[in-house]
């Protein structure tokens, strides 16, 4: 049994991008990316990816959260990119 003094480890779960600022971050990769070529904008999808996975080394996140922030990052932009590209001009979200 826990003594009453003893500290208690807390864990908490980083999250480097948070949702409501990452949605506008992806949005405006995806727009960009399809304003490009196709082979332009497959290099700045992947420029952009290691810009955030730079900047999470440098804050000292783990390397299995930054595989898995990258990995999803890569997903939310290509999905966006692709809703992009599919949809007829002018037509709103």
């Amino acid at each position: 049994m826990r003594g009453f003094c003893e500290k208690r480890r807390s864990v908490a779960e980083v999250v480097p991008f948070p949702y409501r600022h990452r949605r506008a971050f992806i949005e405006r990769q995806a727009t960009r990316a399809a304003e490009l070529n196709p082979d332009a904008g497959q290099r700045h999808v992947r420029t952009q990816i290691q810009i955030q996975i730079d900047a999470m080394r440098r804050r000292g996140i783990s390397e299995e959260l930054i595989l898995r922030e990258a990995r999803c990052m890569e997903s939310a932009i290509r999905t966006a990119l692709w809703r992009a590209v599919m949809q007829p001009p002018g037509h709103a979200q």
